[in-house]
């Protein structure tokens, strides 16, 4: 049976509600792999090699988010031919990802292994863990071909409407991800190294299921044809890639310079932020499944060519979006210090210290959490309308308000001014995906008036 979704028709809140659930807990499951890795190192190989994780994480994030923002790019026009229901220029322009695709993985995998030192060093990464980022890093790029394949294949399910076979890959990946950590890591002793082969094994299964599902779907099924460069096709899959790249990699960037000026407090407080932005993706968890879902309900309603469907959606989904983060702040400020303790494992004065850096933290994040919600359903409804510019301009607004903020105020409130730089890089972006959309929206209700259109 083939899962694939038509959301041109129906109740906006219950497509958008059923089609983000498989996806929140897909992406929850995802992250068990960044959760777990954490924890088993953290517990079983101790606080230095947590530290060195952390190190890398934004320059392992740049290379994983190029991946898969130009995948998110392609999944546009998947859903708009789909919504079209023009199927054979919809599995061209799967073949033509696929071409571009596996040039990407030859760039992506050369400039990552030729940027992990230099990269490391210019962040000032302290000598006591450097070594352990470097080797994590190395490990990850190698494996950019599984994780972009495996992105490509998400972003084409869900923007045919199936979320459900996305999460069953990632239950899968999640699964071999906790056995994999546990012999790796605290049976043969590998550490870091262990740590970073289970993710990449995890993601492989979770590869291997979505093509088996793929195969399944009789209009996915390309022939020779498909594959034959078309330079229309090409130039709208960059058009749309592209920018949602930049996009990420700005944002990384931004977030490297932010772990530099951590770097300068000590792996202790290295330590401690790592801790709480591995909790940091379980806090956007729902935001992103909802950007997802929101992505492609506007892609396929914008094929359509039903735009005050699109309305109605934005609606239902932001009301969602405003009370999935309230309901998550307060879990965190019930529970969040102790989910906190479990990435930690030291003698007591450094536990206590780590502990009380990551939790202050996580604290901030919480009460802000509402502006990360908004940020990604406007930015997600942006890209399904075929805009990537303005939610690239939003990452560039991220980096610059990101390392202004990372640069200023530790001058002024020291550690703890680096706490409010994200705060201010998801208002920074906010403000103007807002303000974007709803201009989109009155410059279209005013062409509908003009035309004799019913709004």
């Amino acid at each position: 049976m083939q899962a694939t979704k038509d959301m041109t028709k129906g109740s906006p809140i219950r497509l958008l509600f059923g089609f983000s659930m498989p996806l929140m807990l897909g992406n929850i499951f995802q992250q068990l792999y960044t959760v777990v890795d954490t924890v088993i190192v953290g517990q079983g190989v101790g606080v230095q090699a947590l530290a060195s994780i952390g190190a890398s994480d934004w320059l392992n994030w740049l290379f994983m988010w190029l991946a898969s923002g130009m995948t998110q790019g392609f999944s546009i026009l998947f859903a708009q031919f789909y919504g079209a229901k023009n199927e054979e220029s919809l599995r061209k322009s799967v073949g033509n990802a696929l071409l571009l695709a596996a040039v990407s993985v030859v760039l992506l995998t050369a400039a990552g292994e030729a940027a992990a030192a230099p990269v490391l060093r210019l962040l000032r990464t302290p000598e006591n863990i450097f070594g352990g980022a470097l080797m994590y890093l190395r490990i990850m790029f190698g494996g950019i071909g599984i994780i972009l394949l495996y992105n490509l294949e998400a972003s084409l399910l869900r923007a045919l409407g199936d979320g459900r076979s996305p999460l069953v890959a990632m239950v899968a990946a999640a699964c071999t991800n906790i056995g994999l950590d546990l012999l790796f890591v605290m049976v043969f002793h590998w550490g870091i190294a262990g740590a970073a082969a289970a993710t990449l094994i995890a993601q492989g299964v979770s590869c291997v299921y979505c093509s088996l599902v793929i195969r399944k779907i009789s209009l996915l099924r390309l022939r020779r044809s498909d594959f034959e460069p078309d330079l229309v096709l090409v130039r709208k899959l960059l058009w749309l890639g592209i920018p949602v790249m930049f996009q990420n990699a700005v944002i990384s960037i931004g977030g490297m310079v932010l772990q530099s000026v951590i770097n300068g407090f000590g792996f202790l407080f290295v330590a401690g932020f790592t801790a709480t932005n591995k909790l940091y993706g379980v806090l956007e968890t729902a935001a992103i499944s909802y950007g997802y879902a929101i992505t492609t309900y506007v892609a396929q309603n914008r094929g359509a060519g039903d735009i005050r469907r699109i309305q109605r959606g934005m609606r239902s989904g932001i009301v969602m979006a405003f009370a999935t983060s309230l309901l998550i702040s307060g879990a965190m400020f019930l529970w969040g210090k102790d989910m906190l303790s479990m990435f930690i494992s030291a003698e007591k004065s450094q536990a206590e210290q780590v502990l009380g850096i990551a939790h202050h933290y996580l604290m901030i994040m919480s009460v802000f959490l509402v502006i990360l919600y908004a940020l990604h359903v406007y930015r997600c409804a942006l890209q399904g309308l075929g805009d990537t510019i303005i939610p690239m301009v939003s990452g560039i607004a991220e980096f610059v308000m990101r390392v202004s903020a990372a640069m200023l105020l530790p001058g002024l409130l020291g550690q703890e001014g680096i706490f409010y730089a994200e705060i201010l890089a998801w208002t920074g972006a906010c403000v103007i995906l807002v303000g974007a959309y709803y201009r989109r929206m009155y410059l279209q209700k005013s062409r509908d008036l003009v035309h004799g259109n019913p709004v």
